[in-house]
Order: structure tokens, then sequence, then C-alpha cells
């Protein structure tokens, strides 16, 4: 094999000519893509997949054209067994897949080929198959000569008895198979590597297996793809480590500025820098606009700032800084919200509240301004409770607890926990004076007080405490905050919670406010995320919810009967959204 040369891409390897890198085979993959398969999407559907300079010099060579001698089967065989692909988001990773799928089922000379697309679920998994799919249907050679079984995410080449199939997202799928190419789609999200094993394992009997991962970097909570990103950065300082590993990865330095665009290739930086580099698609089928557009968001957006870090500049981030900017808030605080002239008013309501003996935080959220309930935004009424002995305790923030009692900002009820009377007081009142369509609580801690006030008008809505469902809330406050239509007066309680609010951060990039990780309070930001999290419910007619008077009608010995577990009703399952696990 005269044409094979000693391989750039190769380790450093004792065994003269352990790897070489093969013109032909290279080739033989390009044309392949290049011929035969078809853009899917926008003004370039149908148009042939000619590969971008960097996709061909930098995946599609090395990976295809790098061999090594099998002495079992007495020939040339690709060397990478795994590559790992990761670049920002929309550089066409999954489309690159795509065309790598139908590359493995009918032009890898692999007889009963098995190939698969997994990725955390079956629809994420079916983003590959579905262009995959396409790709077939707008070519004729590729139509006449596959089937496919759409029931099935499937597509079948009878020639040489072999398929590409859509596996389900979890590693009991994975058992039987036997693939010869396995396309691994986002791997941050990916809460573990059970599903990443089970292929790996299953290549026993093939002759060049391969599983070609994509991803975008992550917030570094998505442990397993932190843990391969990390061993794939290792491999290419030295391929020795695993010279079965192909490590494709365009990651910005993290102390590159995040609003420095940088500059496209050049002689002297051949891959860019900054945003060119993670993004290597710009210029191409990337348009830089997008991105400026999303970079003068994120000057707003602590949040988004960091959102344009992961998956624009595919930087792994930490989540260790406070999630609002507290300049941002004092903005949004400069109308005084006065409850008197929110009476009457339509309103949201949520609702936090503490085990035993700390804060407790009642907060409703009214459509418009403080004075206009047609103008665009929302304004914030938010009440807050907190034992005596539990501000004694707190030396550090005894001061400012004195003062914001003195004032009115927060209420300091006696004896050593939490004072539900109190709370239900101040929440049939508001009842009153509000029109309060519902009233979103965490189902933890608030089971009696919530059967009680279901029992006297309140429609109460569980708001499960995880990132899938606070994500939501959370960009809403947001973008209220940037577009200055957020109107809590700079309420002093509610704005020191704003200012201690850490977020969790799923590795897909979903977030919620974290009490473990933000150290002081925040149970009225909490309570705020809860009230957002209603305002997507439809509402189907205007209630006004009118309470039996406790103050006139009913002693605290009452009172306190009424709030005890022998009363507790059972919990009453809403009929919005299921439970999720945190």
């Amino acid at each position: 094999m005269s044409d094979i040369i000693r391989s750039p891409f190769g380790p450093i390897d004792p065994r003269e000519g352990f790897f070489y890198y093969d013109e032909a085979k290279a080739q033989h993959a390009i044309s392949f893509i290049e011929k035969l398969i078809v853009h899917t999407k926008g003004r370039h559907a149908g148009a042939p997949f000619l590969l971008d300079p960097w996709q061909k010099e930098e995946i599609v060579k090395p990976l295809f054209g790098t061999v090594f001698y099998d002495d079992q089967y007495d020939e040339y065989v690709r060397q990478y067994r795994i590559a790992w692909l990761e670049m920002a988001r929309k550089n066409g990773k999954s489309e690159l897949l795509s065309a790598f799928a139908l590359l493995g089922l009918v032009g890898d000379f692999e007889e009963s080929a098995e190939v698969y697309s997994v990725a955390v679920d079956r629809d994420q998994a079916g983003l590959v198959y579905n262009t995959a799919k396409r790709m077939v249907e707008l070519n004729p050679i590729l139509n006449n000569r596959l089937e496919i079984i759409d029931s099935k995410k499937r597509i079948i080449d009878r020639k040489t008895n072999s398929f590409y199939q859509v596996l389900p997202g979890d590693a009991a799928g994975a058992l039987g198979t036997n693939p010869s190419m396995v396309l691994f789609d986002e791997v941050l999200t990916q809460r573990d590597r059970h599903l990443w094993d089970s292929m790996r394992q299953g290549f026993g009997t093939r002759r060049q297996p391969i599983m070609i991962a994509a991803t975008t970097a992550a917030y570094r909570t998505a442990a397993f793809a932190l843990e391969e990103h990390e061993h794939g950065l290792r491999v290419t300082e030295n391929q020795n480590l695993d010279p079965a590993r192909f490590v494709f990865a365009r990651n910005v330095p993290d102390d590159w500025d995040w609003k420095n665009e940088g500059a496209p290739p050049s002689a002297e930086h051949p891959k860019g820098t900054g945003w060119y580099l993670a993004n290597p698609a710009l210029g191409s089928f990337l348009n830089i606009n997008n991105l400026r557009a999303e970079a003068m968001e994120a000057a707003e957006k602590p949040t988004a700032q960091n959102a344009f870090r992961v998956f624009r500049l595919n930087q792994w981030v930490s989540q260790a800084n406070r999630w609002l900017d507290m300049h941002l808030w004092a903005d949004n605080g400069s109308q005084t919200v006065l409850r008197e002239r929110l009476k009457g008013r339509p309103c949201y309501a949520g609702i936090d509240l503490a085990a035993t003996g700390d804060f407790n935080a009642w907060v409703l959220l009214f459509p418009g301004s403080p004075s206009d309930p047609e103008a665009d935004g929302w304004t914030v009424l938010p009440r807050f409770w907190v034992p005596r002995p539990a501000v004694e305790r707190r030396s550090n923030m005894k001061a400012s607890f004195e003062v914001w009692e003195r004032e009115g900002f927060l209420s300091v009820t006696e004896g050593p926990t939490t004072d539900f009377k109190a709370i239900f007081r101040q929440v049939a009142e508001d009842a009153e004076d509000f029109r309060i369509r519902f009233l979103g609580y965490d189902p933890w801690n608030a089971t009696q007080l919530i059967s009680e006030l279901e029992e006297h008008g309140l429609t109460a809505v569980k708001v499960p405490q995880s990132a899938a469902r606070l994500n939501d809330p959370c960009k809403a406050i947001e973008s209220q905050l940037a577009a200055r239509n957020l109107y809590h007066g700079n309420h002093p309680v509610l704005s020191w919670m704003a200012d201690n609010v850490e977020l969790d951060v799923t590795g897909d990039g979903l977030v919620k406010p974290s009490k473990a990780k933000s150290g002081e309070k925040i149970d009225g930001i909490s309570a705020l995320a809860n009230a957002f999290f209603l305002t997507a419910i439809p509402v189907e007619e205007e209630v006004h919810v009118t309470f039996i008077n406790f103050a006139e009608n009913h002693s605290d010995a009452e009172l306190e009967a009424l709030l005890t577990p022998a009363s507790r009703q059972a919990e009453r399952e809403d009929h919005f959204f299921p439970d999720d696990d945190d």
C-alpha cells in the first residue's frame, strides 16, 4: 500500500509504523458525503453537502483516514474507536452525525452493519435520525436503495442486511446490540456513563467499530460529560494516553473576554480566536449577527451570560456567582408599591414556608405596574415572617432585622417556631382585598397550611422545586428585570434575598434558585418564582375569594385547632402539572 504514509494524527509510538494515514480511505468518506449526502434545511436544502475545510481537514480526514494494521484481520483498519467532537451550538454537529450514520450504513464496507443513534432520550436521538431520513429522501440513489420504516425510526439496507436505528435513551435498550457505528448526540445531557459503556462494550466482534460523540460544553454539574471532556484534553496533549480516541475540541480559553468576538482564522491563528475558535462555521452557515444579538442580551442577564459562554464559546462554566445584578434590581425598584393602590386587582400568590424556626415568605404578583394594571410588567407585594429566637441567633443580621421590623417590612413573631396563625391571618386579609387567581407552593413543608387555605377558597397549585419546572420562572424574572418591568419597590427584605441567590444549574442549562448554595436566605425569591410559575396557567374565569374573617370569629385557640395535624386533609393532587423529582 504505497499510498500509506505516517499519520500526523497518531501518537508517537515506539513500534515503527503503528499509525498511518491512508489518503484513499479518507477520500472515500469525503466523496461519499459530498456526492451522496445533501443539506435538508433552509435555503441550501437539496444542495450537495460540501464539507467546510475545517470539517474536512480536522474531522473527516483524520477520523476515517488514520489506520493501523490489524494482524487478526490481516488488513488496515481504522485506528479510532471513539471520536469526541466538541464545539459550540449550531455548528452542524447533528447534520454531520447524520451524514456519518448513512456512511456507516451503506459506505463503510461492513456486512450486516448495525448503526445506532443514542441520546438522553428517544426524541433527542431522533433528531439525528430525522435529518438522516430526509437526506435519504432527497437523494434518488439512496432513496432507491434504502427502506425507511419511520414508525420504528429505522432505515434498512437489504443489500448488505444492514440497518440504522434509534435506541431508547437508557442502558437497558443497548443490551444485545452489536454496533458497528454509534452516533451519540449531546453527551452533556447524560446523567452517568451507563449508556455510554453499554454501547462501547458491544463492539467486540466488529472489524472497525466506532462511537462518534458530539456535544457542546456544559455546566460543570454535568459530571460524566465533564469527565470525558477532561480526558479528551489530556489525550490532545498526549495521544499515547488513549491511542484509540480521536478528539476535536474547540473551547475558548476561560480567561477570554466573552464580549470580544476575536478574529477569523489567519496564518498566525489557523483556527481563529474568540467566537471564531468555538464556532468554526462562523462566516459559512452560522451568522455572527445572531451571536451579537445574544451577547447584547447576555450583558443584561447573568444567566444568559453563562449560557452564552457555555453554548456559544464552548466553555465549561461553574455556577459560583450570584444570580441577579443588584444594580439592575435597584433600577426596577424606583416606583413605590402601595398596598392600597393594588386593592381589587387580580394577582398570583407564591408561598415559601420554613420547617420550624426560620423565614417564611408570601409574595403577591400583580400584572401591570403599581399604578396601572394594563401596563407591561409585574408588580411584587411581599410579606415575611420570622420567629423572635431566629432574630436573636443572627447577631450579624440582628440590627437589620430590627430596622425592618420597626419599619414594617418584617413580621417578627413570638414563640420558638413558625407562627402559622399569623401567616394564615395575613393570607385571609389579602384574599379579601385582592383577586388571588392561584396560590403556588412547594409541597415539601406546606401540606397543613395549604389544606386549610384550600378549604377556605384558595386554589392551590403544587410547584415542584425542580429545574425543569422553575427554569421558565427564573427566565421570566430575568427578562422582566432586563426590561425594567419588575416593580418591587426596593423592599429591603426581598432585595436582601435577591442579593443572596445562587442557582443550581443542570448540565443542559436549566436553572433553579438554590437554597443550599446561596448560604443566606432566599425565601422571597423562591416564593416569587412559585408565583411566576402560575402565570402560565390559563385563567378560565375571574373568581373573587371571600375568606371567613378569622380575626372576629375565631379565638387563637380555635384557630390553633384549625391548623393542627388532626384537622389536616389528605394532600390533594393538583390538576395542572405532574410532580417532579428534585
